[in-house]
């Protein structure tokens, strides 16, 4: 990373609650969960010494938290439930997609002065050959600031990874790469965020999976999901980088329901300024100003 001394990743995953203990949690007695074995009414201790922020996804809108306007609010500070009126499932509508197209993160990073910035995540071919009619959030804040879609030679060449970061689903597709653990697809992404200034990382298959209520399933994915969170933060110099994770709702905690939940869910805040940064973040629309912010102080400092 070129005359830069500090980088942020945001590492977000879909659909992860801070719910109770019981049975109907899959995170419950699940050996090597952490750092995401977080329960209500518990102290937490994270590895890496990382500080969990309880976060409201709620953000004053009556009803169930949800994946648009969830998401929508984390990558550009913007409270959107509260700015359309309601929750919004699934994939932006028009009014979101004005949000995210004037305030993405990495457009308000680009404004800032702050360069070297990326979406890790790779796209398939069949992705730009036949466009879906609907985008995620991600997808759009990507295309808000003219950013660089990765594609499956990136991720051949360890220049990005997959939302499934085994690969596994990208085999099944057809697509000719290797299959990588989670210890290496941490490798991969620690190398993606020492690159650059800003890094965002999405992970979704935990909604999927709390939607289906599939109970082992989650716990695999859970323990694999965290394997791969501690090799990353073991690769990367926490004295320089700063590592964000958090959700748009609460979901697989909770597998009682197919809904989402009304649990807060965790923020946790790793490396440098962690304690400042967690200081912020109370609600899902405090995010992107802590990051836009502690990145512009250090673009400044350089210029």
């Amino acid at each position: 990373m070129e005359n830069e001394s500090r980088s942020v990743l945001l590492f977000f995953i879909d659909g992860l609650g801070i719910g109770t203990r019981g049975s109907q949690n899959p995170l419950d007695g699940l050996d090597d969960a952490a750092p995401l074995a977080i329960f209500q009414s518990e102290p937490s201790e994270v590895p890496f010494q990382g500080i969990v922020v309880p976060t409201d996804a709620r953000l004053g809108v009556e009803g169930r938290p949800q994946s648009a306007s969830g998401q929508t609010t984390i990558l550009t500070g913007i409270n959107a439930p509260a700015a359309i009126g309601s929750h919004k499932q699934g994939f932006p509508n028009q009014a979101l997609l004005d949000i995210i197209r004037e305030h993405s993160i990495f457009l308000q990073l680009k404004h800032s002065g702050v360069d070297s910035i990326t979406f890790a995540n790779t796209y398939t071919k069949k992705f730009f050959e036949r466009r879906p009619r609907w985008i995620s959030a991600t997808t759009a804040a990507v295309e808000a600031a003219g950013l660089r879609f990765n594609v499956v030679e990136d991720l051949r060449a360890g220049r990005a990874v997959f939302h499934d970061f085994t690969n596994a689903s990208l085999i099944e597709r057809g697509e000719a790469v290797n299959p990588r653990s989670p210890e290496e697809a941490g490798d991969v992404l620690a190398s993606i965020v020492q690159r650059h200034s800003f890094t965002l990382y999405e992970y979704f298959i935990t909604d999927k999976v709390g939607h289906a209520q599939d109970y082992e399933t989650a716990r695999t994915v859970v323990a694999s999901l965290a394997r791969y969170i501690r090799r990353l933060l073991r690769n990367l110099d926490l004295e320089e980088t700063t590592v964000i994770l958090t959700s748009d709702h609460g979901n697989i905690e909770d597998l009682s329901l197919r809904n989402h939940t009304l649990n807060p869910v965790p923020t946790i805040v790793w490396g440098r300024d962690r304690d400042a940064i967690a200081a912020r973040i109370r609600t899902l629309a405090d995010i992107t100003p802590a990051i836009v912010d502690t990145l512009t102080i250090t673009a400044r400092a350089l210029a």
